[in-house]
């Protein structure tokens, strides 16, 4: 899910440059911080701190994979933005969010889901609650299907062949 003014980080390595980069994207109208190509945001996240918020369900962390961010400065949370297995909506991800040590309103918060919808949208809610760096992945950790009808193979986090890890 890649919007046309996706915001790309490459080279960043100061916050305040970042902070500058989130400042032009708000004067675009939009709601949130903008979208960040997956390498950007990892290379962002090497020298960074920043939370990788991972906003699927229990199931595709056990057996599709997380992110591995042990080369970072940043660190994983891992809270549902719906629920499993009726994919309800999280009424308790704020609070679940606000509990993470670690994390206050101006700590940088990367959002990711398996294509970029979820994430937008925990992006977009918790820009709302208060927190001010808040972006999404985009294409997410799998992307959209292939032609094949594949996941990962074209967009997203495991496409690019960022580090990830399984269970």
């Amino acid at each position: 899910m890649a919007l046309p003014n996706a915001l790309s980080i490459s080279a960043i390595t100061e916050p305040t440059e970042l902070l500058s980069r989130v400042a032009n994207e708000r004067k675009k109208g939009l709601n949130y911080c903008g979208d960040i190509a997956p390498e950007d945001a990892y290379e962002f996240l090497r020298f960074n701190q920043a939370v990788v918020v991972d906003v699927r369900t229990t199931p595709e962390w056990q057996f599709v994979g997380v992110p591995d961010l042990a080369g970072t400065k940043a660190k994983l949370a891992t809270v549902s933005w719906k629920n499993y297995p009726d994919f309800s909506p999280n009424t308790q991800f704020a609070y679940e969010m606000s509990r993470i040590s670690g994390i206050n309103k101006d700590t940088p918060l990367l959002f990711i889901c398996r294509s970029g919808g979820r994430s937008l949208d925990a992006a977009l809610a918790m820009t709302q609650a208060g927190y001010r760096y808040c972006f999404n992945i985009e294409g997410g950790f799998e992307g959209e299907p292939d032609a094949q009808g594949h996941r990962g193979t074209s967009q997203g986090w495991k496409a690019k062949k960022l580090p990830w890890k399984q269970g």
